[in-house]
């Protein structure tokens, strides 16, 4: 049977792929972007396959309504996809206070919004399935990425919870944590803080060459099997690399907590 999509911030980058993944297959889409416009071609080869919608994720009364509007004209919701955000460069000293509020506004914000918003529907049907763009950023932290960390490790942290909390109505709930990927986050959407002259050595030194980027293209099949799948994994990482990296992060901590256990066990009293 086919699936209705919604997906935000589906104009450009996987969003974009994944609308056009859903639509080929003979899925139907509503598709959300700051300007509804950007998805005319789509209008023209799909027709009523495609539900074009302006929106901006911070708002929640539209996002609301949005929702509203999906299921009045599809009838269903089987797949939603909070795809919308972006990167936030800087260190946590020069980011400025709106780069911050913007940032966990549109990554963390966005997402819980659209996420209440679709739960009784899915509820109210007895299924769904929810996907949360989350990023190897959201399992690990590098410098000058903090705020944008802080969003990702947010969306992360009320996702495993969510997970349990629907899983009874019968809601699926799945975080993509992509790795590096040819989009445009670091370029065109990305936002970048004021470089303060303090860390230009510290700069310096993490400089290096940008390794290869993954063909967002390719994602095309991983999130259709993540879909189409009987129990879909409650996370996945989509692109080469992650696993090493999580797996040397992860055995880090353990070790220093192990480490440190004794100075744990004496504060308990």
């Amino acid at each position: 049977m086919p699936k209705t999509w919604f997906i935000t911030g589906a104009s450009k980058g996987f969003g974009r792929e994944w609308t056009e993944a859903a639509l080929e297959r003979g899925d139907r889409v509503a598709a959300t972007s700051r300007s509804a416009g950007a998805f005319d071609d789509l209008v023209r080869d799909y027709g009523d396959a495609i539900l074009p919608i302006e929106l901006e994720v911070t708002d929640r009364s539209a996002v609301i309504k949005a929702v509203q509007q999906v299921v009045d004209h599809f009838g269903t919701l089987d797949v939603v996809v909070n795809n919308a955000g972006y990167g936030l460069f800087g260190m946590v000293e020069e980011v400025s206070e709106q780069q911050a509020r913007d940032q966990v506004e549109v990554n963390l914000f966005g997402a819980l919004w659209v996420t209440q918003a679709v739960i009784p529907f899915m509820r109210a049907q007895g299924s769904g399935h929810i996907i949360q763009v989350s990023s190897i950023a959201g399992v690990f932290s590098l410098p000058g990425l903090g705020v944008y960390h802080a969003s990702k490790y947010g969306l992360e942290g009320f996702t495993n919870s969510l997970a349990a909390e629907v899983k009874g109505f019968g809601i699926k709930v799945t975080l993509v944590e992509p790795a590096g990927y040819a989009t445009d986050w670091a370029g065109p959407s990305a936002v970048r803080a004021e470089q303060l002259p303090a860390y230009d050595d510290f700069r310096a030194a993490m400089a290096r060459p940008a390794g290869k980027r993954g063909d967002p293209h390719a994602t095309r099949t991983a999130i259709l099997t993540v879909v189409d799948a009987a129990e879909p994994p409650h996370r996945i990482f989509f692109g080469q690399g992650a696993l090493p990296v999580i797996t040397k992060e992860y055995e880090g901590r353990l070790e220093e907590w192990r480490r440190w256990d004794d100075v744990s066990q004496a504060a308990f009293g």
